[in-house]
């Protein structure tokens, strides 16, 4: 992808200089969604596609192939995370998870809030100190901004540390706890980013408003339960016509190509019912997943059995290479980056004091109350695998017709490489240097 990105910013025809020139309009006092401009008595009608602030007008911004490089956010949360967050939940260790089940939600839960506000409270802070050295201006960036961003970073992804896990028979308690954490986490930080960017105080954006705060809180919760309810409902109604067939009632047993894909429309119905709803759909897919692997896979036949496990795995595999691939193309193709140094500075220094924050306390809890303990060396390699990656890469792209945003989404990517090479990368000689024997 980084590669691919680097020819087709530097291969490809720049524009004419005409499309790059900025015309000043001193009657307009907002950005209208549509214009209407009429030149020599030719009235051309131009549409809203989003906002450029004045670094990154430059010679690349009319690039036809550039602009073609540059996805849809909807293409992501509608067709890539969906398969991704699916096979999650259908392809959960049920004993294992459900054994370390409390601990599974108190990090997803507790752990991804802590991590938010966090992360949120730090960059407030290194927001603080670049108005204060003059690289922000104080009306450019609010608390609201540096909370969104601490909800976006809290989506770990260790897709690589679990794939080396699987290879080397790592412990199956510590694969759970960071499975199961990654993939609610995943959900809890989607409907989290939501919630934030509804909470909005009336009167000064910095300031804490208790109404609006309640409001959002009383949103996340109603969002996460409803979407609960809404992907565990269809999730039975697949089941109920799986059991169908086995009690004799039809004979869809003998149509394994039609059973399967009963299955898979059903499960993307969980998604896009959900989102018509209002609530949101990759939580939906996410229990539906994990019930169809509970009660519908049983049902199954033995061809519909390995045929939705094959498919799910393969649409997994495809969604997430697609997604890092365009992760490395978007470094170099996306028009407007912002990069500033101290705020990515900052940014690192959060996520891993963030995650500190989370690990550590939360397990010496957990400890309290648990049978089998998570050793230290457990809690240091969990700490070591919070990599940041798809989930949080398409918070960030999903919004970045502002300032703050278009800096927000430039510096996740960057954390994103950084996590994924140097903690990925650093996956094996930490486990040998934290003793962690394989099984």
């Amino acid at each position: 992808g980084l590669v691919m990105g680097l020819i087709i910013r530097y291969v490809t025809k720049s524009p004419d200089v005409e499309s790059g020139t900025v015309y000043e309009c001193e009657k307009l006092k907002s950005g209208p969604s549509t214009l209407l401009i009429n030149i020599t008595n030719q009235v051309y009608e131009y549409q809203y596609k989003r906002e450029i602030s004045h670094h990154n007008v430059n010679g690349h911004q009319g690039n036809a192939m550039l602009q073609k490089m540059t996805f849809d956010p909807s293409i992501f949360f509608n067709i890539l995370l969906p398969p991704i967050i699916f096979h999650a939940g259908y392809s959960l260790k049920k004993r294992h998870f459900f054994r370390n089940l409390g601990s599974i939600l108190t990090y997803a839960f507790l752990g991804t809030a802590i991590s938010c506000i966090v992360i949120g409270l730090i960059m407030y802070g290194f927001v603080k100190a670049m108005v204060h050295i003059g690289q922000l201006k104080q009306w450019e960036f609010h608390f609201t901004d540096c909370l969104f961003f601490g909800s976006l970073m809290s989506a770990t992804d260790p897709v690589t540390v679990l794939a080396i896990f699987h290879e080397l028979n790592v412990d199956t308690d510590l694969y759970t706890l960071l499975f199961g954490e990654s993939v609610l986490n995943d959900a809890v930080a989607i409907v989290l980013t939501r919630s934030i960017s509804i909470y909005s105080p009336k009167e000064n954006p910095n300031a804490f408003d208790a109404a609006a705060f309640f409001q959002s809180v009383g949103n996340f919760l109603g969002i996460f339960a409803g979407s609960f309810a809404m992907g565990s409902s269809y999730a039975v109604v697949t089941a109920l016509i799986s059991f169908m067939h086995l009690t004799k009632f039809t004979k869809l047993c003998e149509f394994p190509m039609l059973e399967t894909g009963l299955f898979f429309l059903l499960s993307w119905s969980a998604f896009l019912s959900a989102e018509a709803a209002g609530l949101t759909g990759i939580v939906a897919v996410l229990f539906c997943g994990v019930t169809q692997a509970h009660y519908t896979y049983n049902n199954l036949s033995a061809d519909s059995k390995m045929r939705t496990k094959q498919l799910f795995e393969f649409m997994n595999f495809l969604a997430e290479n697609v997604i890092f691939c365009y992760m490395g193309l978007a470094l170099f193709t996306f028009q407007n980056h912002l990069f500033n140094p101290l705020f990515i500075f900052g940014a690192l220094v959060a996520v891993f004091v963030a995650r500190a924050s989370n690990i550590y306390p939360l397990s010496f809890l957990l400890n309290l109350g648990r049978k089998q303990k998570i050793p230290r060396n457990f809690q240091h390699m969990m700490m070591f695998s919070g990599l940041r990656g798809a989930i949080a890469f398409a918070l960030a792209i999903r919004d970045t017709g502002s300032q703050p945003k278009q800096v927000m989404f430039s510096t996740a990517l960057l954390i994103v490489f950084f996590t994924v090479w140097v903690l990925g990368g650093g996956t094996t000689p930490m486990l040998s240097w934290l003793q962690i024997r394989s099984v």
